[in-house]
């Protein structure tokens, strides 16, 4: 019996065909061979999709989607008709990242039923790999999806492929407090245990990024447990594909209510467990050998995490959680805490700038933890550090850890990893070092004596106990202190004012100018310019010759550099590339990631030339001869175009071949280039005063209410 044709919106034609809603608008009204409305309303109408594909087909669009944006299209297609579930399909998606792209070229190309038996031995081969992998069934009405998926895994890796199915079962499964823990923030997490540990575990693994992060520092063991079947089955996968020399094992089931490992002792316990739950067990397990501390009360659950963690660490180990705030000073866990200060289990708490991880207008903690051994040192003191201290590392003060904006009566916030990861590491090592000897840093790290801190309220909130140790500061040292950054504060203003006097335009006239453009994807087939990207290991994608960098020779330019302004800062160890685009003078670089938070593009110049390309950084090498990397910038990072090019719910993905850019002679591209490059210093002024003004009343305000500095007498209103 033949399936039933699947129906599209108007705003999924958009993204199959890679334009904007309004050209499909005015492609239904132009043209009288558009297809006619087979559902829907009058204002939503669905329209027949292999009618559109075929429409689509005769004027060239019917493969301007990405690979990832079809997948995703024909995942939200299937709902429609069922078909074969997500589980089944991450379980191909494994499979299918250990053929070669001409293996994946040969299955995407058989028949409808030969297509889906070839996907059912696929998925068979890897089922047990899977928490709750059973035998998977596919039939010839799922192969639309199983060839938008073979075609995903070879031309964008598994990682793109698992992202997407990840992304639609959480929809399916409507698993809310579900999130993916920063990839900086699991690098920082892990950062802190000393090792590399050979077995690490994580009893709230989720998307399993911080046993990802373990991996990276040289984890060979990863042990992996989540209370939702598709986080398990997603990490597992996710691990197999980027760990491919670890032993990964993962279970799915409550880790404190039916522990999945209750054997086993690891090295290291990393954990970004569920905040604020009632119900986590308090009654049942009221008698749980575990609570070695104390039994945490039923406000408590992240103590019990806490105390979980400690039950699996052999003697000395360490854990790393991730917690809210109120764990810290909460009346009703203060015997908990005592207990874990008192013992010697509690080692560290590290506050982090609001907008680090959700809840993005929390200041989330990471509190480090080791299991005490039976005759081991006397542990006399406890590292606080707090990284969300305001700076400025363009002013020369220290590192900004958070930048944030207010919009729409929302909060986003764009946190600074590198002087965030820089203050917590760098403390934590010292400390480690010597923790009798540790000076730490006034207003940032402070290490306080286990019997300071068991008072009435045990409260271990770091900016309470660092900020104490403020005192410690020198006042004339201060003084200069203030004095410089003023000095540098008003040059910046100086500056800023003679580029904003600049004029280097006028009104268009009575209606704004209108272009004829073209997409990115055009322009590269016309040869006008190159697009690259950093092709992940362990895929296969097609690279310019003489264009790509072995990984580890250099620094790498970052979408975290472009968004801040800064030059090249990661590290080209953790590229995870065979292969990686080495950026040129003149190229342009378009942030993956859409964001509101700092720059989206940037033109390279002699300064970042020579660095290797970022992973979730698009280049853009335009032909001098034809396009002016200034202009091309300025149309690329429009508002309305990143918006336009930008598909996805959780994370805005900018698919560059749908940027649009205006078709002009060069020598009008040249002044339109001349206009954004003013544009780009005015913005890069702006941004160091207000960086500087920061910095100059952080240190004035800490210094007037710290004592060091005084008001003087002469003083007016």
């Amino acid at each position: 019996m033949p399936q039933p044709s699947a129906q599209v919106t108007a705003a999924e034609i958009s993204r199959i065909a890679g334009v904007t809603r309004a050209t499909v608008s005015n492609w239904r009204r132009r043209h009288e061979d558009f297809p006619a409305p087979s559902g829907g309303t009058d204002s939503s109408p669905l329209y027949d999709l292999q009618s559109v594909r075929a429409w689509l087909a005769t004027r060239g669009h019917a493969s301007a989607a990405s690979p990832s944006e079809e997948l995703r299209t024909t995942l939200r297609l299937r709902a429609q008709s069922g078909g074969s579930t997500s589980e089944d399909l991450l379980l191909l998606v494994l499979a299918a990242a250990s053929r070669s792209p001409e293996e994946l070229t040969a299955a995407a190309e058989l028949p409808d039923a030969d297509l889906g038996a070839r996907a059912q031995l696929d998925a068979a081969s890897v089922a047990d790999a899977v928490p709750s992998g059973d035998a998977a069934r596919f039939g010839a009405g799922d192969a639309a999806v199983l060839r938008a998926l073979y075609a995903c895994v070879r031309d964008e890796g598994g990682q793109a492929a698992l992202a997407v199915l990840a992304e639609r079962e959480l929809e399916e499964s409507a698993a809310s407090g579900a999130y993916r823990t920063p990839e900086p923030l699991a690098d920082l997490i892990a950062g802190l245990i000393p090792g590399p540990p050979a077995r690490v575990l994580d009893p709230a693994c989720g998307s399993g990024a911080l046993l990802a992060a373990a991996a990276r520092r040289g984890a060979r063991e990863l042990y992996g447990q989540d209370t939702l079947p598709v986080q398990a089955r997603r990490s597992a996968v996710s691990l197999m594909l980027t760990a491919r020399e670890a032993e990964v094992t993962v279970r799915a089931a409550d880790s404190l209510r039916a522990d999945a490992f209750p054997e086993l002792l690891a090295d290291a316990v990393l954990c970004n467990p569920p905040y604020g739950v009632r119900d986590w067990g308090h009654d049942e397990l009221a008698y749980d050998p575990r609570w070695a501390y104390g039994v945490p009360p039923r406000a408590e659950s992240e103590l019990a995490w806490v105390q979980h963690a400690l039950a699996h660490l052999t003697p000395g180990g360490y854990a790393a959680l991730l917690l809210p705030p109120a764990t810290a000073g909460r009346a009703s866990g203060r015997r908990v805490r005592a207990e874990l200060v008192r013992s010697g289990a509690l080692r560290a708490v590290i506050a982090l700038p609001a907008g680090a991880s959700v809840p993005l207008h929390v200041g989330l903690q990471v509190w480090v933890l080791q299991r005490p051994e039976p005759v081991g040192p006397e542990r006399k003191s406890v590292l606080f550090v707090d990284t969300a201290t305001n700076g400025s590392e363009a002013a020369g003060h220290g590192g900004a850890a958070v930048t944030a904006r207010t919009k729409g009566g929302g909060r986003s916030a764009s946190v600074d990893w590198e002087a965030t990861t820089a203050r917590a590491l760098d403390a934590w090592w010292a400390f480690l070092e010597d923790p009798d000897a540790f000076q730490g840093e006034p207003g940032v790290a402070h290490a306080a004596d286990v019997v300071d801190l068991l008072d009435e309220v045990v409260d271990l909130t770091p900016a309470r106990l660092v900020r104490a140790s403020r005192a410690d500061v020198d006042p004339a040292e201060l003084s200069a202190e203030v004095d410089a950054a003023r000095r540098d504060l008003v040059k910046a203003a100086k500056s800023l004012a003679r580029m904003a006097g600049q004029e280097g335009w006028t009104a268009a006239g009575a209606a704004a100018h209108e272009w004829r453009t073209a997409t990115a994807s055009d322009l590269a087939r016309g040869g006008a310019l190159t697009l690259l990207r950093t092709v992940p290991e362990g895929t296969r994608g097609r690279a310019e010759s003489g264009s790509g960098g072995r990984a580890g020779a250099g620094v790498v330019l970052t979408d975290a550099d472009i968004a801040r302004g800064s030059g090249p800062t990661g590290d080209a160890a953790e590229l995870r590339s065979d292969t990686a685009p080495v950026v040129a003078v003149g190229d342009v670089l378009v942030r993956a990631v859409a964001s509101g938070d700092g720059s989206m593009v940037r033109v390279v110049g002699e300064k970042d030339a020579g660095a290797l390309l970022g992973r979730q950084v698009h280049l853009f090498r335009p032909d001098p001869a034809r396009l002016d990397p200034w202009f091309l910038a300025g149309f690329l990072g429009a508002e309305e175009n990143i918006a336009g090019a930008s598909t996805g719910s959780t994370a805005l993905m900018v698919n560059p071949g749908r940027l649009r850019v205006p078709l002009l002679p060069l020598e009008e591209q040249r002044r339109y280039g001349e206009a954004f490059r003013h544009v780009h210093e005015l913005r890069a002024e702006a941004r160091r005063a207000t960086l500087l003004a920061q910095e100059t009343a952080r240190l004035l305000a800490g210094g007037l209410t710290g004592g060091q500095l005084l008001p003087t007498r002469n003083a007016t209103p």
